[in-house]
């Protein structure tokens, strides 16, 4: 993997997401910042995609469950090419194609719509299953907030995605451990994620969800594994935006511009620092 382009590609996706709330005012900034080191390991270094074909029946999927962060992907969308960068600056906007929750059908690069918490790991064993059948070359990967697995959906769809042997379906758990009100151990205590997956038949494994080679090696084992699998992040909500990166509330936020430019100083000054250290 080329580790300098992927957190040159984690650090462009954060300021695009932060400048794309930043118009609206508000936003999910905590989630969203969470999982842009794995939307930029995706989009730079895993996924078979084509920003001038979108719609190429081949490609790697991308089911965003926690779909309140749609503006994490957006940006990653934008900075891949699918959509000028200028139009993140419409998100949430009345007549915008970039709504709050991710839509299929308004938003060039988003394959299957998501918000209502808990179902997207179900729609994304259903797309598995269906490129699977058609015998296509290519994976399926869900994004599920560490919250979202509270619901008895989703290990519904676990077990139906091991009993079809889903190989092409990688599940990133972003685990943040803080959901809307408060702390998952607080809220409903998870227990070992890596566990429970591993008791329903899937190949497990975790790593650090803000360190790109942890990310790239993960995915790249979960694919090698031959089974269906899931790479538990371990991450922290707000991560690369100070103003989010705080203590107790970070879900849903209200910045001004000045908080905006300030994140955006302080990412690009990480990224100088994380590339100077790397030559090292």
């Amino acid at each position: 993997m080329n580790k300098k382009r992927c957190l040159s590609a984690a650090a462009e996706i954060r300021k695009l997401a932060i400048t794309a709330m930043e118009s609206a005012g508000f936003g999910h900034v905590g989630g969203s910042m969470s999982v842009c080191d794995a939307l930029a390991v995706l989009y730079e270094e895993i996924m078979n995609i084509d920003p001038l074909n979108p719609e190429k029946e081949d490609r790697d999927r991308l089911v965003l469950s926690k779909g309140h962060c749609g503006p994490a992907l957006y940006a990653a969308l934008a900075y891949k090419g699918f959509f000028p960068k200028s139009e993140l600056l419409t998100l949430n906007a009345n007549g915008t194609r970039l709504p709050s929750h991710c839509d299929r059908l308004k938003t060039v690069g988003i394959d299957i719509s998501t918000g209502s918490l808990g179902q997207g790991l179900s729609l994304g064993s259903g797309v598995a299953m269906g490129n699977k059948m058609k015998g296509l070359n290519s994976y399926t990967y869900v994004i599920v907030g560490d919250g979202e697995l509270q619901e008895g959906q989703n290990w519904e769809a676990v077990q139906f995605i091991a009993h079809r042997c889903l190989s092409n379906l990688v599940i990133l758990v972003d685990n943040n451990k803080r959901q809307l009100d408060g702390y998952t151990e607080q809220v409903c205590r998870q227990f070992d994620i890596k566990a429970k997956f591993e008791a329903f038949g899937l190949f497990a494994i975790e790593v650090n969800g803000h360190d790109v080679e942890s990310i790239f090696n993960g995915i790249s084992k979960a694919k090698s594994s031959g089974m269906p699998a899931a790479v538990i992040l371990e991450t922290e909500k707000g991560h690369g935006c100070s103003f989010a990166e705080i203590p107790g509330f970070n879900h849903y936020m209200v910045f001004d511009r000045g908080m905006a430019e300030q994140a955006r100083r302080e990412i690009d000054r990480r990224l100088e620092v994380s590339l100077r250290d790397d030559l090292q």
